[in-house]
């Protein structure tokens, strides 16, 4: 997995891209968070148009950074899901937990933020 950066006001947008697998991804990600949120940014919008593919140790990850954020006063979006991914969430039932949107722009503006 990649990760880019892409600040907008309040809110940091995470371009991710490549596959999500866990075990250094975990590692990267939870950094990652935890380095957003020690620099205030506690809205996180998560781009996965790039993603092309997540297991299950993956989808762990993305659920301890949604709850690491929540637990700091913070939330998560997750915006461009391609059709596997949407599906997979869908079928594990997290889009129950994750707020899911078709872009940044809808994403942002589910946090009270315009891009």
């Amino acid at each position: 997995m990649k990760i880019t950066e892409k600040p907008q006001g309040e809110v940091m947008i995470l371009q991710l891209s490549g596959k999500i697998m866990g075990g250094e991804d975990h590692e990267l990600f939870h950094s990652q968070i935890k380095t957003l949120i020690n620099e205030g940014y506690v809205d996180v919008v998560l781009n996965m148009g790039k993603v092309n593919w997540i297991n299950s140790t993956g989808l762990g990850v993305l659920v301890s950074g949604y709850h690491t954020l929540k637990k700091n006063g913070g939330q998560m979006r997750i915006c461009d899901v391609s059709g596997r991914i949407d599906n997979i969430l869908n079928v594990t039932q997290l889009k129950l937990v994750f707020e899911t949107y078709d872009n940044e722009a809808a994403a942002l503006a589910s946090l009270g933020h315009t891009g």
